[in-house]
């Protein structure tokens, strides 16, 4: 069992879960390909011990164990997935200490995707 990162977490990307991960296998997209890898971070699944740190730092609630993932995002456990087959364009990223969302702004975003707060 492994953790995912869903779309709860594009083009908002904050490091906290970053930071706490303790086999730093959380990861974001340096290549060239935006279409197929959304500007968002990732979990690779062979290497995530599955301690769950991460779900908890995570101010925009984006983080599930793959089991859990929401319906909506069920997409989101092959995306993060695919980290494995392009490996090369990838890396862990600094936390940068960005401002954490207000809850408004995590349940505007969550009712973006479609996932039930």
């Amino acid at each position: 069992m492994a953790w995912v990162i869903t779309r709860l977490c594009r083009d908002c990307v904050d490091q906290a879960c970053v930071d706490v991960c303790p086999v730093e296998c959380i990861y974001t997209y340096t290549g060239d390909d935006k279409e197929r890898f959304p500007n968002q971070l990732y979990i690779d699944p062979d290497e995530c011990i599955d301690c769950g740190a991460c779900e908890p730092e995570c101010p925009w609630e984006a983080i599930f164990e793959d089991v859990s993932v929401p319906s909506v995002c069920e997409d989101d456990t092959a995306l993060n997935a695919q980290i494995m087959e392009d490996k090369d364009n990838f890396e862990v990223m600094p936390h940068d200490e960005s401002e954490s969302p207000t809850p408004e702004q995590i349940a505007e975003n969550k009712k973006k995707w479609g996932v039930d707060a």
